[in-house]
């Protein structure tokens, strides 16, 4: 597949989304084999949201690849702090690295910042929008755990508000995959996002405000945080906080091989006492970050540069 950048997985094929996961299987079977493949290339990371295991993961499949990262840093220690604009900070980044990690507390960030840039820009994430090279890591734990083709999945959470959830349902629209969407009214997947994935062929999709009903069913359940951070009204977050919870009992009425997922980091959603059960694949998941990183840096970093993947 030919891509300059990568902004959401809406534009990602089926085919396109193997290349990538068939790639991060080679690197995660033999990192060796790609040690030094990028040497002396850099990484712009510019994070204007904390992260964790995005921005870590990110640079660490980069140095896997015998490249290295410059960081932007905080944005109280950056020049945005003194008024800079996003375009303008990405074109001088542009000059310093060969591809550039957006991540952004506004929806279309990504978009509108790739406007400005010729290297390779990848969106980590743009506000309550998209966050695509997290569903290239869920897709890779999905396929190595159940598989893609075949799929019953319980979405579960925030799903107004979770670009994980947004990304992940546009991607599965690829394969045959029936999804069913958890959450409270006040949570619900956004009405464009539905009428998108009614639209796709092949998308099966259903809404439910309790787990009880579709739990049985399931073959993968991704659990997300409702996240405090995106409700415009602390006290619109008090009233469904803690209200969606697995925990052992919950589990009871669960198939034997269902996969649990979660982008995290978590609050209280999921009990840790699943943690040590064979349910549990988050930390799975955390961990396929790497190889599934290094893989899309190595697709977009190829010889020339050219945005091929």
């Amino acid at each position: 597949m030919r891509h300059d950048h990568l902004i959401t997985s809406k534009q990602l094929s089926r085919a396109d989304i193997e290349t990538v996961l068939d790639r991060a299987a080679e690197i995660d079977a033999d990192p060796s084999a790609v040690a030094d493949r990028h040497a002396n290339r850099l990484l712009g990371l510019l994070f204007f949201e904390p992260s964790t295991r995005t921005k870590m993961s990110f640079e660490t499949a980069m140095k896997r690849l015998g490249g290295d990262v410059v960081d932007m840093g905080s944005v109280e220690s950056s020049s945005v702090k003194k008024g800079e604009t996003l375009a303008d900070t990405v074109r001088v980044i542009e000059g310093y690295a060969d591809a550039l990690v957006l991540r952004h507390p506004k929806q279309g960030a990504a978009t509108m910042a790739s406007e400005f840039v010729d290297v390779p820009l990848l969106n980590a994430g743009d506000g309550a929008g998209h966050h695509p090279t997290q569903t290239l890591l869920d897709l890779y734990t999905i396929r190595e755990n159940a598989g893609l083709d075949d799929l019953t999945i319980g979405i579960m959470g925030d799903l107004k508000y979770g670009r994980t959830v947004h990304s992940l349902a546009y991607a599965l629209t690829n394969f045959d995959a029936r999804q069913h969407f958890v959450s409270p009214e006040s949570l619900q997947l956004p009405r464009e996002v539905v009428y998108d994935l009614h639209q796709a062929d092949g998308a099966g999709i259903r809404e439910h405000d309790s787990l009880e009903e579709v739990l049985p069913s399931l073959d993968v359940l991704y659990v997300t945080r409702i996240q405090r951070e995106r409700f415009p009204d602390e006290q619109e977050y008090q009233k469904v906080a803690g209200e969606y919870q697995i925990d052992m009992e919950t589990l009871e009425a669960a198939s034997d091989d269902l996969t649990i997922m979660h982008p995290l980091p978590r609050v209280d959603e999921i009990a840790p006492a699943i943690d040590e059960t064979e349910y549990a694949a988050y930390f799975e998941q955390a961990h396929n970050g790497v190889p599934v990183r290094m893989a899309l840096l190595d697709l977009f970093l190829q010889e020339g540069g050219d945005g091929d993947e």
